[in-house]
């Protein structure tokens, strides 16, 4: 049996306005009245997120001051993950229809994400998402988990996974961050970091995944072409 876990924000939903409209709230609860700051454009933006800029060094480069920058990282990591930013998330283009692809296939879909029960509910309600993943392959965070960090947190899930789920001839990995790789390579799973998520290229390269891909399409296409080779070579060597 083939199975792929996937991360939820990246691969499968884009959370790029997510965070540009809670970067643009950010500045406007930090600033001085009437003081002059520079408006990073969502591209700017995006990209010094996915170099792992800093939050105050983001906030620095919008024209706040050391102390601005401070508060504006701190309200943002209490913003960024609420209910009502959620709603700016989008499913990226061609997900759905992979989806559909690998469950025609009859492949053993499962989700692993840092999002709490209730904001995954959201996502799967409003997109209609949870038709690809039965409660008993969806891996998140309880509603009142005291996270740590990702890179902690991920493996943790990843090890509940491993240790639940039967046993699979073939399993894959896809991710957008360092932590979805370091999740796999713990427990011996292939990962496929895909650059639509919050990570670039140079940033994924340093953990060394099996494979990069541009998206969630390119990466089921790399794990359905080593799937059919290794087949392929079952049956030769019978």
């Amino acid at each position: 049996m083939l199975r792929v876990i996937t991360d939820f924000d990246g691969p499968i939903m884009d959370v790029s306005e997510r965070y540009y409209q809670v970067y643009q709230y950010c500045l406007e609860q930090t600033k001085y009245e009437q003081q002059s700051i520079h408006q990073l454009s969502k591209e700017e933006f995006w990209q010094l997120k996915r170099a792992r800029v800093p939050e105050y060094k983001i906030g620095i480069k919008s024209g706040l001051d050391e102390t601005q920058a401070q508060k504006f990282a701190l309200i943002r990591k209490n913003t960024v993950h609420t209910l009502p930013y959620l709603s700016y998330d989008q499913v990226l283009p061609n997900a759905i229809s992979v989806l559909e692809k690998l469950q025609y296939l009859g492949v053993d879909l499962v989700v692993m994400t840092m999002r709490r029960e209730k904001e995954l509910a959201e996502a799967f309600e409003r997109y209609n998402l949870a038709r690809f993943f039965p409660p008993n392959r969806r891996y998140c965070l309880s509603n009142d988990y005291l996270k740590t960090t990702d890179i902690e947190d991920k493996p943790l899930l990843m090890k509940k996974a491993v240790s639940e789920l039967p046993p699979a001839s073939d399993l894959w990995m896809i991710g957008d961050t360092e932590a979805d790789i370091v999740a796999a390579k713990q427990h011996q799973v292939k990962i496929i970091g895909v650059l639509s998520g919050i990570r670039d290229r140079k940033h994924l390269e340093q953990y060394q995944p099996n494979f990069i891909a541009n998206d969630l399409t390119e990466a089921i296409n790399l794990v359905l072409q080593h799937t059919n080779q290794i087949q392929l070579l079952s049956a030769e060597s019978n």
